[in-house]
């Protein structure tokens, strides 16, 4: 068996015309789309990731800031400045790119931004309102990965799933995206237990953890549907999955790194900025 490649740049693509398409009529009445992306880091990965989100978002028509606040910046420098954009009738999007500085945490700031500009779902309302199914706007790497399912016609109904991973930016929204889809939904993480018994139980399996092939074809049911979040890098400056590529032998398919959710993350975030208003969870246009 040769997994099916489940690659996102075509779903990726068909978005970024529907922003454009969006980003232009708002152009046209006199009131442009305005995302500005928040950093507080020297990571340079995480610079490269602001950059080409902010040229994906000129290319589809929608105007983008980055408000640097350098590697010393406070939570109260941090919560100040959301909190104005957030208040700006101008700012369409705002969006907290991660790591922060030492000693500040997401769950400290995060609650300052509105959460009808909260892009990538990072305000606790947002996620609250997501794990009861109220409209919000899911972080948009746990709607990439529900997406691309829909891309590829999987099932979710009834299906096992397993989300390898808990965090509030991928693991626990998509525990909540897969159960409104009518999944059978099982979270591991660091302290499960006989990981590969638990993993290959599953139907759809979800690799979120930020470890390098971690998942293994042991881990893996034949015929499952395996998506791959991880995206780690690599000693030549490449980018290296959670899922070993040997898993494409054992599972029915397979999200290819990069190019697989990647893409479909950014385009939703873009997506995001130019909605009218969140959508219901799992929705995507």
């Amino acid at each position: 068996m040769t997994a099916q490649r489940l690659g996102g740049s075509d779903l990726a693509a068909r978005i970024r015309a529907h922003v454009a398409g969006r980003a232009a009529a708002r152009r046209d009445d006199g009131r442009p789309a305005r995302l500005v992306i928040v950093t507080a880091t020297d990571d340079e990965a995480s610079a490269w990731y602001v950059r080409s989100l902010a040229a994906a978002a000129g290319k589809a028509g929608i105007d983008c800031d980055v408000a640097d606040l350098g590697p010393v910046a406070t939570a109260g420098d941090l919560t100040a400045r959301l909190t104005a954009l957030s208040a700006d009738p101008a700012v369409d999007g705002v969006m907290l790119q991660t790591p922060l500085p030492a000693g500040v945490t997401l769950a400290e700031v995060s609650g300052a931004i509105d959460p009808a500009k909260d892009v990538d779902g990072a305000n606790p309302l947002s996620l609250g309102r997501l794990a009861v199914g109220r409209p919000a706007y899911a972080p948009a790497t746990a709607a990439a990965v529900v997406a691309l399912l829909d891309e590829y016609v999987v099932d979710l109904a009834g299906a096992r799933a397993v989300v390898v991973g808990r965090s509030a930016v991928v693991g626990k929204p998509l525990a909540h995206l897969l159960l409104d889809r009518d999944a059978t939904v099982t979270v591991c993480h660091s302290r499960t237990r006989d990981l590969a018994e638990v993993t290959s139980t599953a139907d759809v399996l979800v690799a979120a953890v930020g470890r390098t092939h971690l998942i293994t074809p042991t881990h893996v049911r034949a015929g499952a549907v395996v998506i791959d979040v991880g995206t780690n890098p690599t000693p030549d400056g490449g980018l290296a999955g959670d899922v070993d590529p040997a898993v494409a032998e054992v599972a029915a398919a397979l999200t290819p790194v990069p190019g697989g959710v990647g893409p479909v993350t950014t385009a939703l975030l873009l997506w995001h900025t130019v909605a009218d208003s969140a959508s219901a969870p799992g929705d995507s246009p």
